[in-house]
């Protein structure tokens, strides 16, 4: 191949590339190997190697990149490098997420629903909402808002069009089962606030059981107003269930402890570089009820302020923690806005529970191919002498939950494969017939072979092909979830709970233990007869 050679115009800009190039590369080359050699950058040094990339990047890269597409890059690029999945730049809406998991407040209709066959399909409505004084129920299926078919929306198309200014309205036409004809509801959005609280029940036997959703900024009062109520009608043990909370705020945390505690007792240290972020936090308040005994459940999905409440109150021997190691984050975030432009999560500080314990839990680096080698985790004692562990989330006292699925129901899972939303179509189709057909008369109902039999004819038709046997061998798995979709369907969110509750491993340990304890001491001291026994069993 023959070059032509350049004409003086392009020699000279030859000539200037040339030399800005070399001197980039001279310049950027010095840097890196300074960097390279003592392993740090001076300021004015990392700044003029970043423009240099920069520039660079901007003027000769393959694909033309915007300045400002760069400029978010570069910054997403140095909070990754970070290695700390928990800072992060936020956009405007997913910064408006956050505020709204916070606060616990939207602007919308207060409904909850799912996609089942393409459709928009009522779960709940919020008591006390919008969509629940235009006379939405479970099962209605929205067919249209503001005129457009809903047929094959995605729930955050729904939420886009549901939400809104508050005052604004919104058109909706809903098809009802049993009802002969769509009805037409005009619903005037307001704002919502979403309870943390997400269910406060009496199991029977003077068991209270409090489903914590999340802590955003009325949490501990929300939780105060729920177990007031439930020691007015009879509640001798509380059952707190922490599990899939993935935290929130702080401050929050340290209140819902302070419920339990007494003054003095400390609840959370924080320990970080700048001097405010340093602090321990103390109970401050007299306990309302001392003689409550305390059962607190979690899993791998409680998270965060979760875990700042489970390790205060397991430190401090104030309850019995059932299920499942928590996820271990010990860290605690600051939220930066930047106005239009969304806003920063960065991480400020470790936290330790009262003994000292920090509970993160090692996670392997992206570039990581083998598993860690297992961390000895470092033993601590709470209040009255019981061993706990720092690291790896809050380990419980009694562990409980399905650590394992049957195999018979791991076959029909890997059977179903990418099918499984189209099983779930079929299950609730099935409900929203008996619905409509009001052939179900008592929450108490037993999910029949001849149920089983319509759901597997409805599966077919969605063309799900897979053995019979398979199958009928997950019978258990099979019949709790048409169980509890006719229950929630027909009967409603509690209904649904009490069933669900009754296989609910956990739930069902906590309720044992509450039985027949009057205080924290009768709870604990079960708790150590059991571990005790098991460990007798294991053997050395």
């Amino acid at each position: 191949m023959r070059f032509k050679l350049p004409n003086s115009s392009a020699r000279a800009r030859t000539v200037i590339v040339a030399g800005t190039l070399l001197g980039a590369l001279v310049t950027g080359g010095w840097l890196l190997q300074r960097g390279a050699r003592t392993g740090t950058f001076t300021t004015y040094e990392g700044a003029r190697l970043f423009e240099n990339v920069f520039r660079h990047v901007q003027n000769e890269y393959v694909d033309a990149v915007s300045d400002s597409a760069l400029y978010r890059k570069s910054v997403d690029g140095m909070l990754y490098e970070l290695r700390d999945p928990y800072s992060t730049f936020l956009p405007p809406d997913r910064f408006a997420r956050l505020n709204e998991s916070t606060t616990g407040n939207y602007a919308g209709l207060g409904v909850e629903v799912d996609l089942r066959d393409g459709w928009l399909i009522v779960v709940a409505a919020l008591p006390g909402g919008p969509a629940e004084h235009a006379g939405l129920q479970p099962g209605d299926r929205i067919v249209e808002i503001g005129g457009k078919q809903t047929k094959g929306w995605t729930n955050e198309e729904a939420s886009k069009v549901l939400r809104g200014k508050p005052g604004t309205t919104v058109t909706l036409k809903i098809e009802r089962p049993g009802a002969s004809a769509p009805i037409e509801l005009r619903v005037q959005r307001m704002t919502i606030h979403q309870s943390a609280v997400r269910r406060a029940s009496l199991l029977g036997e003077g068991v209270g059981y409090i489903d914590l959703k999340a802590f955003s900024d009325s949490t501990a009062k929300e939780l105060n107003g729920a177990i007031t109520n439930l020691l007015s009608r009879g509640m001798k043990t509380l059952v707190l269930d922490l599990r899939t909370n993935p935290g929130g705020l702080l401050n929050q945390g340290v209140r819902v402890s302070d419920l339990f505690l007494s003054p003095g007792q400390k609840i959370v240290s924080m320990r970080g570089r700048l001097p405010e972020s340093n602090r321990d936090y103390a109970d401050s308040a007299v306990q309302r009820w001392p003689q409550l005994p305390l059962l607190v459940l979690v899993d791998g999905r409680s998270a965060s302020a979760s875990e700042i409440v489970a390790g205060a109150l397991q430190d401090h021997d104030r309850a019995v923690i059932i299920g499942t190691p928590t996820y271990g984050k010990g860290s605690a975030q600051s939220v930066i806005p930047f106005g239009s432009e969304g806003g920063l999560k960065i991480t400020t500080a470790r936290w330790f529970t009262p003994a000292g314990r920090s509970i993160t839990r090692k996670r392997p680096a992206d570039d990581e191919t083998d598993d860690p080698l297992p961390v000895l985790r470092e033993r601590f004692r709470t209040d009255a002498g019981r061993t706990v562990y720092g690291g790896g989330g809050i380990t419980p006292d009694l562990i409980a939950g399905d650590s394992t699925t049957p195999a018979a129901e791991g076959n029909f899972i890997r059977a179903l494969g990418a099918n499984a939303g189209h099983f779930r179509d079929a299950v609730t189709d099935y409900a929203l017939y008996l619905k409509g057909n009001r052939a179900i008369t008592s929450p108490d109902f037993v999910v029949t072979p001849a149920m089983r039999e319509e759901v597997w004819q409805r599966m077919k038709a969605r063309g799900i092909d897979i053995p019979r046997h398979v199958y009928d061998e997950a019978e258990p798995l099979v019949s709790r979830v048409i169980g509890f979709d006719i229950a929630r369907y027909i009967f409603g969110g509690e209904a649904e709970f009490q069933r669900r509750a009754s296989v609910d491993k956990a739930l069902q340990k906590a309720i044992d233990l509450a039985r027949g304890a009057k205080t924290e001491h009768d709870l604990l001291r079960k708790v150590t007869a059991q571990a005790a026994a098991a460990d007798s069993v294991e053997g050395p």
